[in-house]
């Protein structure tokens, strides 16, 4: 991406390390302007009422108990969230001290930042050797072990230094500073060794390597040393990239857009304001390709287009997105407002910063972009028609089953109707030890039966990256879409099957409001199945319970339907409501409406007609 001799002679030419890095977007005249901006009253608000929770509260425990319980039963939340509160406040006390220019908090902050530095580790347990066994040959100390979390903490800190540092206790200042060197910039710059994220072509290259990138930017004086440091942040970069196909979509899912190439935006427009713009990483065209990809997949100001482990619901980072519009003349994706302070659970700092200071209205109430867009690169089509009455959308999806943050689901496809998705895609399990294991596929968001694909003889499709689907038509014309897939390797031996191919016509009625689905699957038995042996059981999945009555099936939101056609002498009818477990206390309900048919023909097609209108 970038020659070492180029980056090294923009470094060097730096004598003195530029205001604007990160306080000096935040003078007298620009903090009034930010507390005085009508879209940011409701997340300063919450800043305020955390940092005053802060405040009165002690700082959340990490014991013991809540450290080895990942080790023995594979949750996460235990240790997971008095660690992200502790960060959550971090970012409260240290925001509201520099946005309203009071000390009230001074001595909270300095308290909370030396508990940070005695914690452990600032790996979470999840990422850290499970065994002492472990430990002991493990290259790094527990301590020393530089994960997604240890490098955000790393560069939390920094920036809060940047902010406030001089306004704190030289004892707070020079702790921040010794652990970070110890813990974070003598493992990842100073061993011939790398981290193994500094080769991954996913989230992990950018974070990791966009936080330790920015925390040197910040800290590090020597300009030499400091040369070489961004040297193998670019080399982990370059890996981030690579994950991404030429046409910019992120197989991980939105949410991992918005996580990985945020740290990347950051660490960019960071080294660019460094080196007085001599170094200017976003002027690639693959990079505009990646930036474009939420206007794609988003469907509203809290939807989107969901592979993988990302949410059904979605808020855009509205800096992050300002920003991108801004240096690369793009156009956002549907924006109404910025997101919640407690929009992400990991209370990461640059998202919120970055959302206060680069946020620009003008780019807030945008239409977002409709029409089609297919990626090659991981067979991704998404369909989205502003009609006379409202949004109308249809994506299916190829590719195989070994993609970053995989769920085997391949020929699934997603409805959306005027806000409401109402074939819908799960999005992410909980995270849990097993959800990242040999066990992962018996998850029901990541395995086949939590998705609209058919059991074949019942069997789920498998994982493995030979398990893939092979695009075999792709036309569209103005108010027409055909997709077809042939599904025959998504399945292994044991499905009995020579053949199955799943066909999409998706038909748009603008000036109705109104749109046709017409799903085709044909299927051609192993020659030596009898008659009794072959059944298939098409799933549908939904949020939204749908109503079954003579061989119709409607599911209903505020705005609109979808309402399915079939043929009840072939196809038995139920639905089946499942819980799935959250984060939160209460489990969620999602049904699963099976239509199942037996005592097949060798040759079988079954043809599936939705409508979709908007009330």
């Amino acid at each position: 991406m970038i020659p070492f001799h180029q980056l090294r002679e923009a470094i060097i030419a730096v004598q003195h390390r530029p205001t604007t890095l990160t306080s000096g977007a935040l003078t007298p005249v620009q903090r009034r302007a930010h507390l005085e901006a009508p879209h940011l009253a409701q997340l300063m608000k919450e800043i305020r009422e955390e940092a005053e929770r802060a405040r009165r509260e002690p700082v959340p425990l990490l014991s013991f108990s809540d450290f080895q319980i990942f080790h023995s039963s594979g949750t996460r939340k235990e240790f997971e969230k008095p660690y992200f509160e502790r960060r959550g406040r971090l970012l409260a006390l240290a925001l509201t001290m520099i946005l309203d220019d009071s000390d009230a908090y001074k001595e909270t902050l300095e308290n909370l930042i030396w508990e940070i530095c005695n914690e452990y580790a600032w790996a979470v347990p999840a990422h850290l050797p499970e065994t002492i066994d472990q430990v002991l040959t493990a290259r790094v100390s527990p301590n020393r072990h530089v994960d997604l979390f240890a490098a955000e903490t790393a560069h939390a800190l920094a920036e809060v230094l940047d902010l406030v540092g001089n306004r704190l206790n030289d004892w707070v200042t020079h702790r921040v500073k010794q652990e970070i060197e110890q813990r974070v910039f003598q493992p990842v710059f100073e061993s011939a060794h790398h981290f193994i994220w500094t080769s991954k072509t996913n989230n992990w290259s950018a974070v990791c390597g966009g936080a330790v990138g920015m925390a040197a930017l910040l800290l590090v004086d020597d300009r030499e040393r400091l040369a070489g440091m961004q040297d193998r942040v670019v080399s982990a970069m370059d890996s981030f990239l690579a994950g991404y196909g030429e046409d910019g979509c992120c197989s991980e899912g939105l949410s991992y857009w918005r996580y990985g190439f945020g740290y990347f935006v950051y660490w960019a427009e960071m080294l660019y304001e460094f080196t007085g713009g001599a170094i200017d990483v976003l002027k690639q065209d693959k990079i505009k390709r990646i930036a474009q990809f939420p206007a794609a997949i988003a469907l509203s100001d809290s939807a989107c287009i969901n592979y993988s482990d990302c949410r059904p619901s979605f808020r855009p980072a509205t800096g992050l997105i300002s920003r991108l519009c801004s240096r690369l003349n793009m156009a956002p994706p549907v924006m109404t407002s910025v997101p919640s302070f407690h929009e992400d659970h990991c209370y990461r700092w640059p998202f919120v910063l970055r959302n206060i200071i680069w946020t620009e209205p003008k780019w807030l109430h945008s239409q977002g972009a409709d029409g089609t867009f297919y990626f090659p690169s991981t067979d991704w089509l998404v369909d989205k028609r502003v009609t006379s009455k409202g949004l109308l959308a249809f994506s299916a999806k190829g590719g195989h089953n070994n993609e970053p943050h995989n769920h085997n689901d391949l020929g699934h496809f997603i409805l959306h109707v005027e806000g409401d998705t109402l074939l819908a895609d799960l999005g992410m399990g909980v995270y849990t030890r097993e959800y990242f294991g040999e066990e992962r596929y018996n998850h029901l968001h990541a395995s086949s039966g939590g998705h609209s694909v058919p059991i074949i003889n019942g069997e789920h499709q498998a994982a493995g990256e030979a398990h893939r689907a092979i695009v075999t038509r792709y036309e569209t014309d103005q108010d027409a879409i055909r997709f077809e897939l042939d599904l025959t390797h998504a399945y292994r031996p044991e499905a009995r099957i020579r053949s199955f191919q799943r066909s999409f016509e998706w038909k748009i009625l603008q000036e109705e409001g109104s749109a046709e689905l017409t799903v085709t699957d044909h299927f051609i038995f192993d020659e030596g199945t009898r008659e009794t042996e072959r059944s298939v059981t098409e799933h549908f999945i939904s949020f939204h319970k749908p109503g079954i009555r003579d061989g119709e099936v409607t599911w209903s939101g505020e705005k609109g339907y979808v309402h399915l056609r079939f043929e009840p002498s072939m196809w038995s009818a139920y639905v089946e409501p499942v819980e799935i477990p959250t984060r939160d206390p209460q489990p969620l309900t999602v049904y699963r409406l099976h239509l199942h048919a037996k005592q097949l023909a060798q040759a079988f097609t079954c043809r599936l007609v939705m409508t979709c209108c908007i009330h």
